[in-house]
C-alpha cells in the first residue's frame, strides 16, 4: 500500500522531520508551511526551513495565510495521514478530520509536560534532567491528544543549548515516526490519553525575554543563555560614554561565590583566567563568549583586552 502523507511544519525542527520521512521512504505528496517572513536587521524576506527542504526534494508546497484556505487542496490530495511538526498555528477540526488515519503531531517534550509553543526552551530553562519526544494523535486542543509513543533520554552534563537539543529531539522524532507509522495504519497501536492533571504549559518567547535580569541566581541566567541560543538570544546593556551599548552573552558558566563577598548586582569583575564575572543574586556568572552590538563575537579575555574600562561597571 502506497501511503499518501501530507506534512505540515515550519522551522528547523520540522525540516529535520521532513527530510527524515523522505529518506525513510515516507515521501509526502504535499508540504504545508507558513509564509515567507522578514528576517534579521535588514528584514530580508526569507522562506521557512521546511519550504527550503521541500524544494530540495521537489515536493509541492502550500503557504496559506490561513490553514483553512488549504481545505480544497487537501480534499483533492486525499491524504491517508497528516504529519505535523512545529507548524506554528492551531489546526482546526475541519482539517484534522480530512485524513483517514488522522493527524500525528511530533512534539519535542514528554507530554503532558511542556505543552505549547516553546517546549525545548522550557526544558532547558527549568533545568529538567530528562528530555524527550512524543507522537500524539491530534485533537482540537493544543497538544492535548492521546499519545502513540514517546521516548526520553537524560540530558548530558555538557548542558545542551536549544539548537543542540532541538536536533537531538527532531532526530528522535524521525526514529519514532519510522517505527510507528505503518503499525498505526495497520491498527496495531493504541493511543493512550494524556494525564491532564500533570500538564505544564509554555509561553511564546518574545524578543524582550532575552534581556538578562542580574537579580536572578547565576544558575538561572546560565540556563537562559542556553535556552535562548539562536533566538531571541540573551543580552544586557553596558553604559559607556553616556551611551547604552547592547551586549549579547553567548556562552557562560556559573562560579560559586564566597558568602563573604557582597558586590552590587550586575557588577563586572575580573575572575581567574582573565574571564568576566558578573555578580548575580546568587553566585557569579562567568562570561566566556560575548558580542558587542555591531561587532563580531569574541572571547572574554580578548574583550577585556580591548575594553579595559568594562571591568568595574554595572550592567543593566
Amino acid at each position: 500500500m502506497e501511503l499518501k502523507i501530507v506534512f505540515m511544519g515550519t522551522p528547523d525542527f520540522g525540516a529535520i522531520i521532513l527530510e527524515g520521512l523522505v529518506k525513510n521512504n515516507y515521501r509526502p505528496v504535499l508540504v504545508i508551511t507558513e509564509t515567507d517572513k522578514p528576517v534579521g536587521r535588514k528584514q530580508v524576506i526569507t522562506p521557512p526551513p521546511v519550504k527550503i527542504m521541500a524544494q530540495k526534494y521537489n515536493i509541492p508546497i502550500l503557504q496559506p495565510s490561513k490553514i483553512l484556505d488549504t481545505k480544497c487542496q487537501l480534499l483533492d490530495a486525499k491524504p491517508d495521514l497528516i504529519v505535523v511538526a512545529a507548524y506554528g498555528k492551531i489546526i482546526p477540526k475541519e482539517i484534522l478530520d480530512i485524513p483517514k488515519y488522522g493527524c500525528l503531531n511530533v512534539h519535542p517534550s514528554l507530554l503532558p509536560r511542556w505543552r505549547g509553543a516553546s517546549p525545548i526552551q522550557y526544558t532547558i530553562l527549568s533545568g529538567d534532567e530528562e528530555a524527550g519526544t512524543s507522537i500524539m494523535l491530534m485533537d482540537e486542543k493544543m497538544d492535548h491528544g492521546p499519545i502513540l509513543v514517546n521516548s526520553k533520554f537524560k540530558i548530558p552534563n555538557s548542558k545542551l543549548t536549544t539548537t543542540e537539543l532541538k536536533s537531538e529531539l527532531a532526530n528522535l522524532g524521525v526514529k519514532l515516526l519510522v517505527e510507528i507509522i505503518t503499525r498505526w495504519i495497520e491498527g496495531k497501536i493504541k493511543a493512550v490519553p494524556q494525564d491532564d492533571s500533570k500538564a505544564t504549559y509554555t509561553k511564546i518567547i518574545k524578543k524582550d525575554d532575552g534581556k538578562i535580569d542580574w537579580s536572578k541566581p547565576a544558575e538561572e541566567i546560565e540556563r537562559q543563555i542556553r535556552a535562548f541560543d539562536g533566538w531571541p538570544e540573551s543580552f544586557t546593556f553596558w553604559e559607556k560614554n553616556d551611551k547604552l551599548l547592547r551586549i549579547k552573552i553567548l556562552k557562560a558558566r556559573v562560579l560559586k561565590s564566597n558568602e563573604k563577598e557582597n558586590y552590587p548586582i550586575g557588577k563586572v569583575l575580573v575572575v581567574p583566567q582573565n574571564d568576566i564575572g558578573i555578580q548575580c543574586a546568587k553566585d557569579f556568572l562567568v562570561i566566556e563568549k560575548l558580542q558587542l552590538e555591531g561587532k563580531n563575537e569574541i572571547d572574554a579575555e580578548d574583550f577585556l583586552r580591548g575594553y579595559q574600562e568594562f571591568a568595574g561597571t554595572i550592567l543593566r
